[in-house]
């Protein structure tokens, strides 16, 4: 008898660690899937690896003063740029691809009504993120520059390190694009019934204080710079503020009533 009662344990504890098994096999396929996907882009991005070089570099040059240039000073510094500017670019051009198989790997955790939101899910995913990075580029980064460069003068000339430059811009841009992303985590969210707007309100405080501390983590230590990047942000959570009164969950039941 105990001999049958141990064989009935060993039999439920390995139906529970199936589940789990088949959950790792298939986050491993969708991994799989992204990274082949950013490995099929990469291959392209850096085919045109000057032109995206070119492109990251004008927000300085703009600003650059004649007798400036930029320097690196390891042997394979500029090489490792071009791959580093080349991943990002790929990233930024699978991020349909990466947000679909994210979708498809919680969906089975989801109501067929909940399933519907998958297309404009990684349609306004991708916007939102080009978005943010399109922001900081054209509205931050000039600015930003402009005012570093500002200290120049006739025996101060700048000679930014490459490496520097563009690490301080990939994540400027990174980073922008993920923030630009908060509008949509809320809206789905607060369809959800997870958050809503009386939640993110009671709670703005804290966020404009986690507001202030990101923007002097992403940015150089300059106020310019951390207020350029506090005023979108902070505008980003009042809308999503807005976006959650809207579309919660608990404001259609209000309406229903």
């Amino acid at each position: 008898m105990l001999n049958g009662l141990h064989g009935m344990a060993d039999k439920v504890r390995i139906e529970e660690k199936q589940p789990f098994i088949s959950h790792l096999k298939e986050l491993r396929d969708r991994i799989l899937i992204c990274v082949v996907a950013l490995g099929v882009a990469f291959l392209f991005t850096f085919y045109f690896k000057d032109k995206i070089f070119d492109f990251l570099m004008q927000p300085f040059i703009r600003v650059m003063p004649e007798k400036s240039s930029f320097i690196f000073t390891y042997v394979t510094e500029a090489f490792i740029t071009y791959v580093k500017i080349s991943i990002v670019a790929a990233i930024f051009i699978t991020a349909p691809v990466i947000l679909y198989e994210f979708w498809m790997f919680v969906s089975p955790g989801l109501y067929e009504k909940e399933k519907k939101y998958l297309i404009p899910f990684i349609f306004f995913g991708s916007i939102c993120f080009l978005c943010g990075a399109l922001f900081c580029y054209y509205a931050v980064m000039p600015i930003i520059y402009r005012f570093f460069v500002s200290y120049a003068g006739e025996l101060i000339i700048p000679m930014p390190d490459l490496k520097a430059y563009m690490s301080l811009t990939l994540q400027m841009l990174i980073v922008s694009g993920l923030i630009f992303e908060l509008p949509l985590v809320v809206y789905y969210l607060s369809k959800a019934g997870i958050i809503n707007h009386k939640f993110l309100s009671s709670k703005r405080r804290y966020a404009v204080l986690g507001i202030f501390i990101l923007s002097a983590v992403i940015t150089p230590p300059d106020i310019t710079s951390q207020i350029l990047m506090v005023i979108p942000l902070y505008g980003l959570y009042e809308f999503s503020i807005l976006i959650s009164r809207l579309f919660g969950k608990k404001a259609v039941n209000n309406e229903k009533t």
